[in-house]
């Protein structure tokens, strides 16, 4: 067994299983990296301002929540008793769902959140990125605004963290939206199915790789370079709709390496095995998999195969609608927006 190593960083102890090398010097690197950069007080402000719109694109105002014990955007567009809570994964943000959020508030209230260290929200030099720390960050979030009757629209990593939000709140969701997002809920395969579908995966195979070379962190650590690569390994198809707003909307969270914890802190987390992953009580279990559900798939998703996760799906929600985008791929919502957004309206307007 490789022994647990624990390291100071900024005055937190943080505590990591770690390799006992090379990941020990990479981890403390990146920590010194940060801290080379700015103090370990920095990033407690979002980089990118409140107003910011690129040239018009992101029409929606900004809201902010301390209750995470960080500046949490989000957009709160809509009213009524339901709540679409849309959570976005890597290395995204609310930004993804643009199309989406002006059609959906007819019919409900839609929150969508940026992660920490996403979007509009801050990226705080001493915090982990880890699984369970975005589980918690939502947790607080959902709490202090008090949303019921919700309707969980996941992607990517969304998915997970919105799984883990429903395991500790059940009685709070109403309803789950996967849009290539995948719904870990204690399925008997489920680390067979993630392990299978990593091998097969650029991007997946990518961490692995980068992070064998010690380049992992240098690399994410250039997104405001490097972020249409990123996209495209992914699978991002639709080359026509890239636009410098565009571009810049996706790049302006990640300035310098400091501001990259957020995307960086998943990929590393991957690598090390340190996301949790919950694992629900039967009796909750139960209840939510009596939920109503639907699954939206880009067919030609690279990361995040629709044959490996259709099955996970189907698993819990054996009767729920699944539709496969034939022409998407990983960000189904840039790739086929009209698409997602009329069969999400149509699952809202059924129930």
């Amino acid at each position: 067994m490789s022994p647990r190593i624990h390291f100071v960083c900024s005055n937190n102890r943080v505590p990591t299983p770690l390799l006992a090398s090379p990941i020990g010097a990479l981890l403390f690197s990146f920590c010194l990296a940060w801290h080379g950069v700015m103090p370990a007080h920095a990033n407690i402000d979002p980089v990118v301002p409140a107003g910011e719109t690129f040239s018009g694109t992101w029409p929606y105002a900004a809201n902010y929540s301390r209750a995470p014990g960080f500046s949490m955007h989000y957009v709160d567009e809509g009213s009524g008793e339901d709540t679409l809570l849309v959570l976005h994964g890597e290395p995204t943000w609310g930004y993804l769902f643009r199309h989406q959020i002006a059609h959906w508030a007819t019919r409900a209230r839609v929150v969508v959140p940026d992660h920490m260290g996403f979007g509009k929200s801050a990226a705080p030099a001493a915090r982990t990125y880890w699984l369970q720390d975005h589980v918690d960050n939502l947790e607080a979030l959902v709490l202090a605004l008090d949303l019921t009757r919700i309707t969980l629209v996941m992607h990517d990593f969304g998915g997970p963290v919105g799984m883990g939000l429903a395991i500790r709140h059940p009685n709070r969701v109403k309803q789950f939206v996967a849009v290539n997002g995948p719904m870990p809920l204690g399925q008997p395969d489920l680390l067979h199915t993630l392990s299978a579908n990593a091998s097969g995966a650029p991007w997946f195979q990518w961490i692995v790789s980068a992070h064998k070379k010690g380049t992992l962190l240098q690399t994410l650590g250039n997104l405001d370079y490097n972020m249409l690569s990123t996209l495209k390994l992914n699978g991002f198809e639709r080359n026509e709709i890239i636009t410098p707003s565009w571009l810049r909307a996706y790049t302006a969270p990640f300035p310098s390496p400091s501001y990259t914890q957020g995307p960086t802190g998943w990929a590393l987390g991957f690598a090390t095995g340190q996301h949790e992953f919950a694992v629900p009580p039967a009796d909750v279990k139960q209840q939510l998999v009596e939920k109503p559900a639907i699954a939206i798939w880009g067919a030609r998703d690279q990361t995040l195969q629709h044959r490996y996760f259709i099955p996970l799906f189907r698993q819990l929600f054996p009767h729920a609608p699944v539709h496969i985008l034939p022409q998407a791929g990983h960000y189904s919502t840039e790739d086929a927006p009209e698409a997602v957004t009329a069969l999400v309206l149509k699952f809202l307007q059924d129930r």
